[in-house]
């Protein structure tokens, strides 16, 4: 029982807490966002897949933002991606001056700096034979540099001296450094030995570009995504000259990724809320009371009614137990009382005219509710969503709640998700921002000169990617193609594949607190409509502590309650 009046509910789906002095952070301003923003200037391949769902593929409604702003993702994505086209074409360029400069001299080192290319890509994949071969492939490059480094050096050597390391280094050095020829100059003159002196030079110019890249990529974490700064929405400059396309994805987003009425894809309904963890269902039958008087009946319970009653249960984990002081109680830091609850309903997104058309069923919503909160339907399902966004943001745990009475039946369906912490690279963005910034100069150039070999083909991919999205918005016709549900979240694909012992306690309790107060909630409700509720509490208890679940979840060793069940969480596609 509660000592409180249920409260209304609100036209956007949200439950009122008189109470309740303390919410969340607004999505736009969390830490988890700002660590996503950064994510987008470290990772590229994770820069490409945010892009391609939400700016390229603009037939496709967002997934739901859950403690973050897609918007401001997709603005220091394309920020980003216009960054380093510019820096891309900065470092072909200085290939490109410095191989005339020397004669093509300098080209001489794309050999081996793509073979270190190729080795580092080698070296991060899982097979222990794969990983091997990139790291013979890497000896044979060193070599190879090496190599060609010393004929350089030794430019004086006899053309046929030359010609015998053509054997050797599996190229024809004597046809791709004619310079070296003793005899001929670039100019067929005897300054063939000076030109030499400007591959170190122009090498050097190389490295220059590479580190200024990188100075330029820290330099916006430390500042652009400052957390002062950030949290000054309006002045984040990745919004400042918005072009014609971003402006009109940026509308339709804002418009969608909090919205209580969830336009799904039916492959993947509960997309944007993370990793299905332990979701169960239970069905009892609905049995009189014996302590009833002769002339009396059990009153009927709705699924409106048995959701009612739930709400205030979860609604009083905001309230701090007392402290012996409002002030001591104030200071309290406990996530859940910054609980949400609300009401969401999910609609299938094929059927739509166009993705514009979501907006109008969006203020749809009380009518979409009503309908759907009774109605017990496949396609179109009512929730009561609780969400805890623990760790600013960083874990967050929704749990989906759906009861249905049927034929004497009453089917109750908990759906818990997790969102795990945002991937330790993008975490840890402003440590390593400090650390470059305040690094000494030899350390600065000793890192551009690590980074150099990747350069060229890193910069061939980033065009090849620009010329490649630039070419589908033109000629795929996303933007008059059939709506379709969001195909991934991008707050998914930066999450870690597991947290911490104290993520995973945080987890444990927040669903085991949620969940214990959904079946106080449940068993209230039947009580006081004269329904039997021994039989639901034992079982839902024992299903909920592990007994039966609708499926497991992948990759992962943790579990609710202690009930010792392996839980795999099947993460999408990453960039890892």
């Amino acid at each position: 029982m509660t000592d409180k009046p249920i409260p209304q509910q609100t036209v956007d789906g949200t439950w009122g807490d008189p109470r309740a002095d303390r919410g969340p952070v607004h999505p736009s301003l969390s830490e988890a966002g700002r660590h996503l923003c950064a994510g987008v200037y470290l990772d590229a391949g994770y820069r490409n897949r945010v892009i391609d769902e939400l700016f390229v593929h603009e037939e496709r409604i967002v997934a739901p933002s859950y403690g973050y702003d897609a918007t401001r993702v997709l603005a220091h994505a394309l920020r980003a991606r216009r960054a380093e086209l510019g820096w891309a074409v900065a470092v072909l360029g200085a290939w490109f001056v410095g191989s005339l400069l020397t004669g093509g001299v300098l080209g001489l080192l794309i050999l081996p700096f793509l073979l270190l290319a190729l080795a580092d890509w080698l070296r991060g994949r899982e097979l222990p034979l794969v990983r091997l071969l990139g790291m013979l492939l890497r000896i044979y490059a060193w070599l190879l540099l090496a190599l060609m480094v010393g004929l350089a050096v030794f430019s004086g050597l006899a053309p046929t001296d030359l010609g015998g390391a053509d054997g050797l280094l599996g190229v024809g050095v004597t046809e791709l450094f004619p310079s070296a020829d003793r005899d001929s100059g670039p100019s067929g003159g005897p300054g063939s030995s000076a030109v030499l002196w400007w591959v170190p030079i122009v090498f050097a110019g190389v490295v220059a570009v590479v580190g200024l890249q990188r100075g330029a990529v820290y330099r916006t974490i430390a500042t652009d995504l400052e957390e002062g700064r950030f949290a000054d929405h309006a002045g984040d400059p990745a919004e400042a000259s918005p072009g014609t396309r971003f402006t009109r994805i940026r509308d339709r987003v804002r418009a969608e990724q909090h919205a209580p009425v969830i336009m799904y894809d039916v492959n993947d309904p509960f997309c944007g809320a993370g990793d299905p963890y332990q979701p169960w269902q239970l069905s009892v039958e609905l049995r009189p009371r014996e302590d009833l008087g002769p002339d009396q009946r059990p009153t009927p319970v709705t699924n409106a009614h048995l959701v009612a009653r739930i709400v205030p249960l979860l609604e009083r984990l905001r309230v701090p137990s007392p402290h012996g002081s409002l002030q001591a109680e104030a200071a309290v830091e406990d996530r859940l009382r910054e609980l949400v609850v609300d009401e969401c309903v999910f609609l299938p997104a094929n059927g739509l005219p166009h993705r514009d058309a979501a907006q109008v069923v969006h203020r749809q919503y009380a009518e979409q509710r009503a309908a759907a909160i009774e109605e017990g339907g496949e396609r179109r399902r009512h929730f009561l969503r609780v969400r805890v966004g623990g760790w600013d943001e960083n874990l967050v745990v929704t749990v989906f709640v759906r009861v249905h009475t049927q034929g004497g039946m009453m089917m109750l369906e908990v759906a818990p998700h997790v969102l795990l912490p945002v991937r330790t690279e993008f975490h840890n963005a402003d440590a390593d921002a400090q650390r470059h910034r305040n690094n000494s100069a030899l350390g600065k150039a000793a890192s551009a000169l690590r980074h150099t070999p990747g350069s060229l083909t890193a910069s061939v991919a980033t065009l090849a990617r620009g010329v490649s999205s630039l070419w589908r918005i033109a000629t795929a016709g996303h933007g008059g193609a059939r709506p379709e549900g969001p195909r991934l979240s991008v707050r998914e694909l930066a999450s870690q594949d597991n947290g911490s012992l104290f993520h995973l306690m945080d987890l444990d309790r927040f669903l085991k607190t949620i969940q214990d107060r959904i079946v106080g909630g449940v068993t209230v409700a039947l009580h006081e409509a004269g329904w039997h509720t021994e039989e639901f509490a034992e079982r839902a208890v024992s299903v909920a502590e592990g007994g039966v679940f609708i499926r497991a979840v992948h990759d992962s060793a943790f579990s609710v309650g202690g009930s010792g069940h392996v839980n795999t969480v099947k993460k999408q596609g990453g960039t890892r």
